[in-house]
């Protein structure tokens, strides 16, 4: 059995982070493609200078933590095996990024609602609303 090895459009990951920046815009996705195109803001720039802090202490045998309230960065290659912190509107919420996750961006890996879970009726509810169906 031959174990799968993963490739981005093609490309392993070892070619995506020897790649350029705009050799790598190319592939990316349409909306990565054009924030990219537009350049970083000042917030996206400290980010990948504590990207690349982090990666520094990874391979000094500590632990890549980033902690980040800028959810709208893509994901770009050299983000990969890093822990990342994202604001969600109230915490920060621990992410591992992963070479599948190459081109999105880190919101969307850090949901800001919660799936709502309904229980019993509350104070107030009639008569008729009181029943809850067995499962």
């Amino acid at each position: 059995m031959v174990k799968k090895v993963f490739n981005y459009r093609g490309h392993t990951p070892e070619e995506l982070n020897a790649m350029s920046m705009d050799e790598l815009v190319k592939i990316l996705p349409s909306r990565a493609r054009r924030s990219l195109l537009r350049g970083f803001n000042e917030d996206q720039k400290k980010l990948l200078k504590k990207v690349k802090k982090a990666q520094e202490a990874l391979k000094e045998g500590k632990e890549g933590v980033v902690k980040t309230h800028c959810r709208d960065t893509p994901i770009l290659p050299e983000m990969v095996g890093l822990n990342f912190e994202i604001y969600n509107g109230k915490e920060f919420t621990r992410v591992e990024i992963k070479t599948e996750m190459i081109g999105r961006y880190l919101g969307e890996y850090s949901l800001t609602r919660k799936p709502v879970k309904h229980s019993a009726p509350g104070v107030g509810a009639t008569r008729s609303s009181l029943f809850v169906p067995i499962k």
